[in-house]
């Protein structure tokens, strides 16, 4: 794409850079014609678009390559490899065409039958019987896959099903020994059944979420904001108050090989590829067939319980060719070519890109991006628009029409798609909850100490981009595989701005990053209460305390003091009513930090960088930050420490020095001693010692509660790691911490909070058992 950049003339770019949206089909009409005329352009739409009978895809099917990673894992199956074993047979499933045989048998079929016998002898019996129906739906007439299956629902105990598949491989084996031991093997099992009950195989129950209530929202649009969400009556707090599918989806790059490219679950061990490019991967048979259309295998080979059904437009069929566009545009770029052919086939028409903002009814935020974002934008559409004729219809036009609609649409999915995120601890979400605190060490108590939010899709969600942002959101967003579900974590009054968070909030960044951000992501300046009024956290998630020790004023530094002197400046065009929540503003704790900033009638906020807010104190930030920078090496060394599993009792004694140090410098709520204090209470986990690993995370919880408010959601994450902590200490007061964590939870995840988080049953089990 840079390549394309440079040969753009300036007279070009001038245009580009000075565009509206007014502008852009014959903008965009002008460079197609340049490109037209390129080489290097031709060459590369033929290396993103080249099908496998013309160019070896990167996506494609390879036979050859498939053989030598079948046989790769029979070695590293016979070696004892399992783990090497598993990674060959998946990769060799990925790219083995699905009507290629190999000694008499379909390739794939037996992939999955020496899947299914490693997940077998890796005491994996659920996937391995899996993978034998998966062959079974490929060869019906494969009897050592029968025999298999039979021998997997014997470990199960599964009589009468284990039963049936080992008669089925007796009549179909050809071989008299063969006949003999199944025969064998059924007299065995018959015995093994007059002795023991069979027990049925352990499934996990899945949860319905519970349906929105019937809660009527508006839509309403205000001078500031424009359009946005509001409810019309009272709204009790944890209340579901929308639920939705995407319109369209994809999965990030880098959650290619962990994560289902259609429900964007986490994946199991036996993955299953998609049946005709070797890019995505699936967690089941339902989730392949819904995301590339009906499976089509020759009638010869279907078994009679192979009956693929289709729900949806399916959104990689026209990607999957072998060839190379899916795997090397950007994700937000397929994303939009996923919108554009779910459109197109909607309405019934493919020789022109639709009105898409007709029909998303999405905001665009064109005019007011970056030249240099402009001029990728408009590559991207053409190379899309090129793709996509090659792909999906050759009857779509090229023209700058359809290219422009295809701007505008990477607009709007900039500032309106949506992060599909899963939460991700070092908790295995596979452990056995009934062992897991018999044998509580140190990886159980550090399970929760590292719960993140990870990025694994894109996704474009038609209502809830009506959704308004605010720093100090009042509904809370989250997914149940695709599905985006929106919850109150407030009471909301009737005609209340229903607002969540586009990014960080108040008590995870400081206000003049929190600008930044969405000035640079969403192109707004924010006039939420967070940021237009003086909040406690804002003062000193950053800041430095008092020279004078028995000072509890807080020290800014230039930046953060020119922002904090902006917020009282809200323009008179602005209404911070649109959030009708009262966040009332804590005098008390405010005055603590700083109250000669302060005047009477809290009109105005006087703020001098380098001097205390709360007695005037001159403090001379730069030796002060070069000690801070200082101290922090070391909590580095200790984090590098933990993240290889080497020994921390070297760098713990300077970590608890530089604690000491922080905690001289920086204000007694800075995020930054916050940090310092959780990062010792991982390391003295670590090393199993709990009782200063609690004490450490305590104190973290009390800086962080100073700065989210002590409801928030981050707050539960933390109270996890103490619960975990105190309950490896036999400590009785993690019931308190549990209860408090529990009610946390259910307020931003309601009845799914045990899904989402699973050592939350866990916890709640063994406080049961405290009480009892």
């Amino acid at each position: 794409m840079e390549k394309l950049k440079c040969v753009v003339p300036e007279r070009l770019k001038r245009r580009v850079e000075e565009s509206h949206i007014d502008d852009l089909p014959s903008l965009s009409s002008s460079l197609l014609q340049l490109f037209l005329s390129l080489p290097q352009f031709h060459q590369l739409i033929s290396e993103l678009a080249a099908e496998p009978s013309t160019q070896a895809g990167l996506c494609g099917k390879n036979e050859g390559a498939a053989l030598d990673l079948k046989q790769k894992g029979n070695q590293c199956y016979s070696s004892g490899d399992h783990s090497q074993a598993l990674r060959c047979y998946s990769q060799a499933l990925r790219l083995a065409p699905i009507d290629a045989h190999h000694s008499g048998k379909n390739l794939v079929a037996t992939l999955y039958l020496n899947r299914a016998s490693l997940f077998h002898k890796m005491g994996l019996p659920m996937e391995s019987l899996r993978d034998c129906s998966r062959a079974l739906e490929i060869s019906p007439c494969y009897p050592k896959v029968w025999y298999r299956r039979g021998k997997v629902n014997a470990t199960l105990g599964n009589y009468e099903d284990s039963v049936h598949d080992l008669s089925v491989a007796k009549d179909m084996e050809p071989s008299i020994g063969g006949k003999k031991q199944i025969e064998r093997e059924l007299d065995m099992l018959a015995r093994h059944h007059e002795k023991t009950t069979a027990k049925p195989a352990s499934q996990k129950s899945v949860e319905i979420p519970d349906v929105p209530s019937e809660i009527k929202l508006q839509c309403v649009k205000t001078p500031d904001k424009g359009r946005g969400m509001v409810s019309q009556f009272d709204i009790p707090q944890a209340s579901l108050i929308h639920a939705e599918e995407p319109y369209a989806v994809v999965i990030l790059k880098h959650c290619r090989e962990t994560h289902c490219h259609y429900c964007l679950n986490e994946l199991p061990a036996d993955t299953i590829p998609c049946i005709s490019c070797s890019l995505p991967l699936y967690c089941s048979q339902h989730c392949q067939v819904q995301a590339g259309g009906p499976i089509h295998i020759p009638d010869t080979m279907v078994g009679s319980n192979f009956k693929p059904t289709l729900e949806c437009i399916p959104e990689h069929k026209h990607e999957c060719q072998g060839v190379h566009w899916p795997a090397i545009l950007p994700s937000d770029v397929v994303l939009a070519g996923r919108v554009v052919v779910k459109t197109m086939e909607q309405k019934g028409q493919f020789t022109d890109v639709p009105n898409l903002s007709e029909t998303l009814g999405l905001c665009e935020s064109y005019s007011k991006m970056s030249p240099e974002s402009k001029l990728e934008l408009h590559i991207y559409s053409i190379v899309l628009l090129f793709c996509l004729h090659h792909s999906f219809s050759s009857e779509l036009s090229i023209n700058g029409d359809s290219a422009s609609q295809i701007v505008i649409l990477l607009s709007q999915i900039r500032v309106n798609s949506i992060a599909v995120v899963r939460m991700r601890s070092n908790t295995n979400d596979s452990y056995d909850q009934q062992d897991w605190f018999q044998n509580f060490s140190f990886g159980e108590a550090e399970a929760a100490s590292s719960v993140e939010q990870v990025r694994v899709g894109q996704a474009l969600y038609k209502a809830a981009s009506l959704f308004n942002h605010s720093c100090l959101p009042n509904i809370h967003a989250y997914f149940m595989s695709r599905t985006l579900l929106l919850r109150t974590t407030e009471f909301v009054s009737g005609g209340c701005a229903l607002e969540l968070s586009y990014g960080p909030q108040v008590g995870q960044w400081d206000c003049k990053d929190r600008l930044r951000f969405l000035e640079e992501e969403y192109f707004f300046r924010c006039w939420c209460c967070g940021c237009s009024e003086v909040n406690e956290s804002d003062l000193v998630i950053s800041g430095f305390c008092c020279v004078n020790p028995n000072c509890s004023g807080v020290v800014l530094d230039n930046l953060v003091a020119n922002c904090e002197k902006q917020k009282p400046k809200v323009p008179e065009t602005i209404s911070n009513k649109s959030h009708l929540q009262v966040h009332e503003l804590n005098d008390i704790d405010i005055k603590k930090v700083a109250q000669i900033s302060l005047d009477q009638t809290q009109s105005s906020f006087h703020v001098d960088s380098g001097y205390c807010l709360k007695c005037g104190s001159y403090c001379n930030f730069a030796s002060r930050s070069k000690e801070v920078k200082k101290a922090w090496t070391d909590f580095r060394r200790l984090q590098d420490s933990i993240a290889s599993k080497d020994t921390c009792s070297t760098n713990l004694p300077g970590a608890l020095r530089s604690l000491g140090l922080l905690r001289s410098i920086l204000h007694a709520y800075n995020k930054g001693i916050a940090e310092a204090e959780d990062i010792l209470a991982k390391a003295f986990c670590f090393i199993g010692d709990f009782e200063p690993a609690r004490d450490h995370c305590k104190a973290s919880i009390e800086i962080l509660e100073k700065l989210y408010g002590p409801n928030h959601i981050a707050i539960g994450y933390e109270l996890a790691k103490l619960a975990s902590i105190q309950l490896a200490l036999g400590d009785c007061t993690a019931v308190y911490n549990i209860n408090r964590l529990s009610a946390i939870f259910s307020t931003y995840y309601g009845p799914h909070a045990g899904i989402i988080f699973p050592y939350l049953l866990v916890l709640e089990r063994e406080r049961s058992r405290i009480i009892q």
